[in-house]
């Protein structure tokens, strides 16, 4: 173990990122596809499969709120953790790991409860509707039994890629994901459970993800263990852990609401193909994000840990490398995005009328991405280095400050307004990439100028 210490503080930064964010995109990708699978076995139910794929679709934003709570705790534990490592406290790494299980179970156990109390009210509320409302409470009813799995296997995977086990973490993932591949058509096809058998097959999964995740956590293989004396969600311990994950549950959970006012708009100047589009153009960009989203989380460990042993050289040089990187994926997917839009739209459906309109869509939709590799890697920077009010900043700032009046604004400056509503996002884009960019050369500098202090102060007294 230590050995996966020392190579977070000494192995050579650029082969070091490569090494851990490697997996963590295959882990991305692979965590895509299972979803898209789960979808897929639900649309081909007999006779029933666009109802119950539309039933399950209602589902989805309230499981992204589910999701963003685990991300709530463990996107701000796991970097305070990986910050305690490199300062070599690691008995308060090891209570930040314990403190934010507690507080997840915590947090299940409400979820629960909210969930099946007011399951068909809140899925009506989403968007459900006499047709489909059926499906959608079946799914949730029984997804939400599983939602400690949930909790517990996003969440704690995050403190073992914290920790530099990249390859454990990309693991968890492949054991859920092969488990409900497996696991959906037996269920939903041979056991006759239909949604119910999906929603199952799906907390299986995540219940064998969290055993595995939990068994290394505890076992002898992994740097920060989870110990029973530290499962107390003290309050100087899980607060700063809240207060940095904000960012992270803010850009999950935001996302639903994003969607109810993107569709609504479209619906009323587009119509159902506006709808439609829309759907592929957000699958486009969450697949596209996905690789840079990887290497921003393979960077993390290395800024933390850095940080914390006050190493300001290898903080500026992983932040360089992570933003270069990211920087040059950007603008090649923007690159292919403008010159072949067909083909990633035809990804999504053979509808010849539908991939014609996605496409000049996309185009629009996906103008600021050229430059939303400067975001995601000032964004994990400001998580990597604990800067909790600045993190929030930029996810407020680009989702609820910029994107959401300008859905309602820019389609009355432009003759068409269906255009207008996809105009939004560039928009918006370019605009907080402006923001965070100016923000975080401030920040930056000052966070570095601190640990430098503090690294001189050190060597004068040697």
């Amino acid at each position: 173990m230590a050995d996966k210490k020392e190579m977070l503080g000494t192995y050579p930064v650029g082969k070091l990122l490569f090494r851990l964010a490697l997996p963590t995109v295959v882990a991305q990708l692979i965590n895509m596809l299972y979803n898209v699978v789960d979808r897929i076995f639900i649309g081909h139910m007999p006779d029933v499969g666009d109802l119950a794929l539309t039933g399950v679709g209602v589902c989805m934003p309230i499981i992204m709120i589910v999701s963003a709570f685990a991300a709530l705790v463990s996107s701000g534990g796991a970097p305070r953790a990986s910050i305690f490592m490199g300062e070599k406290n690691i008995e308060r790494a090891e209570k930040t790991l314990g403190g934010c299980f507690a507080l997840q179970i915590i947090v299940s156990a409400i979820l629960t409860a909210v969930l099946l109390i007011f399951n068909r009210d809140l899925l009506l509320a989403f968007g459900a509707s006499e047709h489909t409302i059926e499906y959608a409470t079946d799914y949730m009813s029984v997804y939400a039994i599983g939602t400690v799995f949930v909790q517990l296997t996003l969440g704690m995977n995050a403190f073992i890629t914290a920790q530099g086990f990249t390859k454990t973490s990309m693991i968890s993932v492949i054991v859920g994901a092969a488990s409900n591949i497996i696991l959906d058509p037996i269920l939903i096809y041979g056991f006759d459970m239909g949604v119910r058998g999906a929603a199952l097959a799906t907390v299986i999964s995540q219940a064998l993800s969290c055993v595995w995740v939990v068994l290394f956590l505890c076992g002898k293989n992994t740097i920060l263990k989870l110990r029973l004396k530290n499962m107390i969600p003290l309050p100087k311990i899980v607060l700063p852990c809240i207060a940095l994950g904000a960012a992270t549950f803010i850009m999950q959970a935001s996302e639903s609401v994003i969607s109810v006012c993107f569709n609504s708009s479209l619906l009323a100047y587009g119509g159902d193909i506006a709808v439609g589009a829309m759907t592929i153009l957000t699958s486009v960009m969450q697949f596209a994000l996905l690789p840079t989203q990887g290497i921003a989380q393979g960077a993390q460990p290395i800024l933390s840990y850095n940080y914390g042993a006050k190493n300001a050289d290898r903080v500026r040089k992983t932040y360089k490398i992570l933003l270069t990187t990211c920087l040059i994926y950007s603008v090649t997917m923007w690159a292919l995005v403008m010159l072949i839009p067909e083909v990633f739209v035809s990804i999504f459906t053979p509808k010849a009328e539908l991939v014609a309109f996605a496409s000049k869509a996309l185009r629009i939709y996906f103008a600021g991405m050229i430059l939303f590799g400067i975001q995601i890697s000032c964004q994990m920077t400001f998580v990597s280095l604990g800067n909790a009010l600045s993190s929030v900043a930029v996810a407020v700032v680009r989702k609820f400050v910029l994107l959401l009046p300008l859905i309602y604004i820019v389609p009355s400056l432009v003759n068409d307004r269906t255009v207008g509503v996809y105009l939004a996002e560039p928009i918006a884009d370019i605009l907080a990439v402006t923001f965070t960019a100016i923000l975080f050369a401030f920040k930056f500098k000052k966070s570095l100028s601190k640990i430098e202090a503090v690294e001189s102060f050190e060597k004068d007294k040697e």
